[in-house]
């Protein structure tokens, strides 16, 4: 699954990630290249079955490509650092930025703040 997300911009079934319901504090990494992505902070529960942010860690940390697949006008989003695909980023999110980056469990390395466990999704 990793692969196929990550590499051939596939998307994971919703309500299936590792890291969806995740609460803990630290750091969401690009599961390729480790380079940091989100901050737990600005994890929300959306509803729509994958981990949600509203908001990056950096605008570097984030590729912003123009998706025009099946029949949908979208904006996938990836790593800055290695081109990984992550998932698509929506302007439905809450405040302060009102976007939602929707993102794949599988593209991603969950490090712990507190005790440094990483989890990949």
């Amino acid at each position: 699954m990793q692969f196929y997300v990550t590499q051939n911009h596939g998307t994971e079934p919703p309500f299936t990630g590792r890291l969806l319901h995740n609460k803990r504090d630290g750091v969401y990494h690009c599961l390729i290249c480790d380079a940091p992505l989100f901050h737990s902070e600005t994890k929300y529960d959306s509803g729509c079955g994958w981990p949600s942010f509203y908001e990056p860690v950096s605008e570097e940390s984030i590729r912003y490509i123009k998706d025009l697949s099946h029949g949908m006008q979208r904006i996938e989003i990836r790593c800055g650092n290695c081109d990984a695909h992550l998932g698509h980023v929506f302007p439905d999110g809450p405040q302060p930025t009102g976007e939602r980056y929707c993102v794949n469990s599988a593209s991603l390395r969950f490090t712990d703040g507190e005790n440094g466990e990483e989890i990949n999704g």
